[in-house]
Order: structure tokens, then sequence, then C-alpha cells
């Protein structure tokens, strides 16, 4: 069966999904769906998801949005998938479910409120936040310090004390790196009082290369875009 992504490589779950792709060697059609230019309310892509967000999938005649449940699918429908994506043991599998339902509600829920709200909210057409922006760094930075203390063990070099990364790994540095849209400045501050993630994001790049960089590409041309013309955003 064909698989088609839809997908928008500013988008983290977007990223994570076409990085997970490659490193398997799963085969797709890569369908860019432009979230700066409306892409994602077209009545045509509302027929694949009607929520109107990326990434989704189809899958010969199935369909499938929400990013974590893509990746589970993908890890279990592709027997070329290794299986410390995903893996068989229930228990094992158990202990990413926990972080993957952790994650949309605090590390994704306070990036996206720090960086939409104080860097890309001109791109989407909305105005910045900065008291949004504020609350959103509260929850990314209480996120991290978990992640540092508790998710991350000193077993294993990613999550949960693994020897190999899984999807929630691979879900979480694509989320911490949207932190690169905003100033550099800002982005230290964040991040250098958490020294066990920092290692843990260096870790994850090694463990999937070459393709990490590659699909982050689109991410570091747009953030020149940023750092020369801020006010460019609403036209990237």
């Amino acid at each position: 069966m064909s698989l088609k992504l839809y997908v928008d490589r500013l988008s983290q779950p977007s990223r994570a999904l076409l990085i997970f792709c490659k490193l398997n060697g799963i085969e797709f059609e890569e369908v860019p769906i432009e979230l700066s230019k409306g892409q994602h309310r077209s009545p045509e892509f509302a027929e694949i998801n009607p929520m109107k967000q990326v990434p989704a999938i189809v899958h010969g005649s199935f369909t499938l949005f929400e990013s974590h449940a893509i990746l589970r699918y993908l890890a279990s429908a592709f027997p070329e998938v290794a299986d410390h994506w995903y893996p068989s043991d229930l228990q094992k599998r158990a202990k990413i479910e926990s972080v993957l339902d952790w994650h949309h509600s605090n590390l994704r829920r306070g990036s996206v409120g720090y960086v939409l709200n104080s860097t890309l909210a001109p791109a989407l057409g909305l105005p910045l936040n900065p008291q949004a922006a504020a609350e959103g760094e509260k929850i990314l930075s209480a996120s991290l310090a978990k992640i540092d203390t508790y998710w991350l063990q000193k077993d294993g070099s990613f999550l949960l004390g693994n020897s190999q990364p899984s999807i929630a790994d691979l879900n979480l540095v694509c989320e911490i790196m949207q932190l690169e849209f905003v100033d550099e400045k800002d982005r230290d501050r964040i991040l250098s009082p958490h020294k066990n993630v920092l290692k843990w994001i260096d870790d994850v790049k090694s463990a999937t290369a070459p393709h990490f960089d590659e699909i982050h590409a689109t991410l570091f041309k747009v953030k020149e875009i940023f750092q020369k013309q801020p006010s460019a955003g609403a036209s990237t």
C-alpha cells in the first residue's frame, strides 16, 4: 500500500514523523501542507483530517491523524521498524506511552505557548502575546526540569534509561528544537540549566543522523529569515 505523509516541516510532529520514516526505510510520498499559507484549512485537506492539523497520513485506504497515533501505527504496521522504537514488550511499551501522554499536556503545551507567542505568531497572522509567552515559558522550564531529573535516568542515554531511542525520544527532542526559532540568548537561558537534557538532545541527534539534520534544515532556513528581518514572519 502506498503511504502519503501530509506534513509541514516547520511543525514539530511533522519533522518527527519524517525522520522516523527515513530512519526505518519506510517508503512514502511527502505532501507539503504549508500552515503559514493556510493550506491546512482547505476543503481538500479537511477530507484527510477534519481537525485541520498536521501531520496526517493516508496508507492505502486508511486515513489517520494525531502524531503519536501515527507513529504507533507505523511502528506496528511495518515489520522492518526496530523494536526499540515502540517495544513489543507490553510493560516497556506502557512506559513509552506514559511519556507520550505527559508530552502533550506539559512539554508541548509549554513549547507551543512560549515559541508561538514570543516569536512565531506573526507568521500565522496572529499578534504576539507576552503574557501568554511568559506562562508558556514557566510550563516549558518545569517540563525540561522533569525530563532532566525524572524521565532521563543514569543507566541509559535515552528516556526511561533506555540504551536506544524510542518514538518518545524523537517526539520530545523535535519539540525542543522549536526553541531554535527564538532569540539565541533566550534559548540558552532556558536550556542551559538542564545539562542532562542538553546531552540527551545531542545523543538523539547522533542516533538519528543524517536524517535529523536533513529534516531540520527548513527550520534553520526560516530561523535565518527571522534573524535578518524579524518582521518578515508574516511573509515567511
